[in-house]
């Protein structure tokens, strides 16, 4: 059985992943912006202990793999050009 709060996390991803593929979809965002938000959720998850904004570490950890996962897909669907290092 899935608890509320699973399901709440669930839908929120949905809602998320949608989000961030319709914003690039109508070039709101760049390659380059989802490549940072990526870079940004990882930090996050590194410094979980440390964060102003309190959350579990493996919440934080499974964020950072699941915005990996939805930074992977975005690139390849929608290309693009990388930041610049």
């Amino acid at each position: 059985m899935i608890t509320p709060d699973a399901r709440a996390g669930e839908e929120s991803l949905v809602i998320l992943q949608t989000l961030l593929c319709m914003m690039r979809e109508k070039n709101l965002l760049s390659r380059a912006d989802i490549e940072e938000l990526c870079e940004r959720v990882a930090m996050r998850a590194a410094a979980a202990e440390r964060d102003p904004f309190p959350c579990c570490a493996e919440s934080a950890s499974a964020a950072a793999s699941e915005m990996a996962r939805i930074g992977s897909y975005i690139g390849q669907r929608y290309g693009g050009k990388h930041r610049r290092v």
